[in-house]
């Protein structure tokens, strides 16, 4: 990654992705590389995968797969472990294998390679967030943070998420976009269809409403559950089929809580039951799946962008989704039944709605609206031309002095409400601002006075030299990770006791 960069030559470009299995991200990861490589590219994705494990999808470029294995005790551990293999892994492959751009999209592959970044075997890298998730546990909301905190690069798929990440991280992103491929999700039915709907137990006939992403309670699947029994009320032979369900996350509680649910209401779960639970599908059941649907509900509480919308559209399907970002951003009233997603009534007669006005016409319009605005193409060829500032701007003799930063650089050590210290980095002055020598302050005005502080330190650096200073981002991000052992003391004081 070292090499001069020559501004028109394709790029040698490696992309990670946490999984094989076919979630978000992992989608629009593999998309994206067949359409940098399409274009000219020389694109290689990796990814961790026990032994027997392969890529949900044939790839059309090179890929890498990340040995790992055992049975982790936990989800700690399970991270933990793919950060070290992709480390490892990584570390041997860029000494044989120059990349001008390596390019993450989960908090593993970023730590992974902020680990061969402090190494000094990389320059630099680029994460892509989906979306954020809120982890009980501190070392996994660290890891989190460092994935993103550490990139030279930040991209988003969304503005709801750029905006987040702007204001409560002091992280400037760039907004990419996501694509649907319209060759392959189309309304014409198949005749493959009626053996799909036999071999998974979907009814024909029979309102089917279909979500796609597994039991998850960021997906809402309970509450959609609710407002399916609210449906079933006036739609007795109505199905709930729920598809996929491939996660590193555990949602086992989840998913005993919504089978509960369904069995206190009479609900069986099984083929041809009320509700089917597909697990994991082959890629290419997916198309005829969603053609089999009569509605396509996706009423998540927190999504990156919803990917879904698009190939449920794509395959003339109407589709419920919840009025909130980042739906809001893209879809308008004529391509979507809107819902509250805390409401299940609100979002059985969202459902009951798409059922009754369904109109192929109007979906085909929205359709090809939509596969217009966004193209893996288009989504190429943005990625390459940010790739190509990023790479320019670390060839200036600003980035090339990364390390050495001339600003105002400080240190205030701090004491926490158990007596242990911590020295902390600043690169202005500018804490001076917000916090004072001998003052001692309730944790969560401590905590946001650094946020405030080390954001605009950080922002100033970015003013300065055209990058945000990683080195503030990871000190805020050791100031989360400490207070985090402090939560459970309502009181909890903490104090400033130098300046350096």
């Amino acid at each position: 990654m070292r090499e001069a960069f020559e501004e028109r030559r394709p790029l040698r470009i490696g992309l990670l992705t946490h999984s094989v299995n076919p979630r978000g991200g992992v989608v629009h990861t593999i998309e994206l590389a067949h359409a940098l490589h399409d274009a000219g590219h020389d694109v290689t994705v990796m990814a961790p995968a026990t032994p027997g494990q392969r890529f949900f999808r044939p790839v059309r470029c090179a890929t890498q797969l990340v040995p790992v294995g055992g049975t982790p005790h936990d989800m700690v551990e399970m991270v933990g472990g793919r950060i070290e293999a992709f480390t490892t892994h990584l570390s041997a492959l860029v000494e044989a294998k120059p990349f001008d751009v390596l390019h993450t999209h989960d908090p593993i592959g970023g730590n992974a390679l902020a680990n061969l970044q402090d190494e000094g075997l990389i320059d630099g890298f680029v994460r892509t967030v989906h979306h954020l998730e809120v982890f009980a546990s501190p070392q996994l909301m660290f890891w989190q943070a460092r994935g993103f905190r550490r990139a030279r690069q930040v991209f988003c798929v969304s503005r709801l998420w750029q905006d987040i990440l702007g204001r409560q991280h002091g992280v400037d992103a760039s907004e990419v976009s996501n694509g649907v491929d319209s060759e392959r999700f189309g309304s014409v039915p198949q005749s493959a269809d009626a053996a799909l709907a036999l071999r998974l137990g979907v009814r024909t006939g029979a309102p089917v409403v279909l979500a796609v992403g597994g039991v998850e309670q960021r997906k809402n699947t309970l509450r959609l559950l609710e407002a399916f029994i609210v449906l079933r009320e006036r739609r007795p032979g109505a199905q709930l089929v729920i598809a996929g369900g491939a996660s590193l996350l555990d949602h086992a509680q989840y998913t005993r809580a919504f089978k509960a649910l369904a069995e206190a209401s009479g609900l069986s779960i099984g083929r041809n039951q009320s509700v089917v639970l597909t697990g994991p599908l082959e890629d290419a059941d997916m198309p005829g799946l969603y053609r089999l649907a009569d509605v396509v509900a996706m009423p998540s509480l927190n999504e990156g962008f919803g990917l879904v919308v698009l190939e449920a559209l794509a395959s003339g399907v109407p589709v419920v989704v919840s009025r909130i970002a980042p739906f809001t951003e893209y879809l308008a009233d004529a391509d979507c039944e809107w819902a509250d997603p805390e409401q299940s009534q609100s979002i059985a007669d969202a459902i009951d709605r798409a059922l009754n006005s369904r109109d192929p016409t109007a979906i085909a319009r929205s359709a090809a609206r939509l596969s217009a605005r966004f193209s893996w193409a288009a989504s190429a060829d943005r990625h390459a031309m940010l790739y190509r500032q990023g790479l320019s701007r670390a060839a200036t003799p600003a980035m090339q002095s990364a390390k050495e930063i001339f600003m105002p650089v400080m240190h205030f050590n701090v004491r926490w409400p158990d007596h242990s210290e911590t020295r902390c980095y600043s690169p202005s002055l500018v804490v001076e601002d917000f916090l004072a020598v001998g003052q001692s302050y309730p944790l969560p005005d401590f905590l946001q006075r650094s946020r405030d502080a080390l954001g605009i330190a950080s922002e100033r650096v970015r003013v300065k030299y055209g990058f945000a200073c990683s080195q503030a981002m990871d000190q805020l991000a050791e100031i989360e990770h400490i207070a985090t052992r402090f939560d459970a003391q309502p009181d909890a004081q903490v104090t400033v006791t130098a300046f350096d």
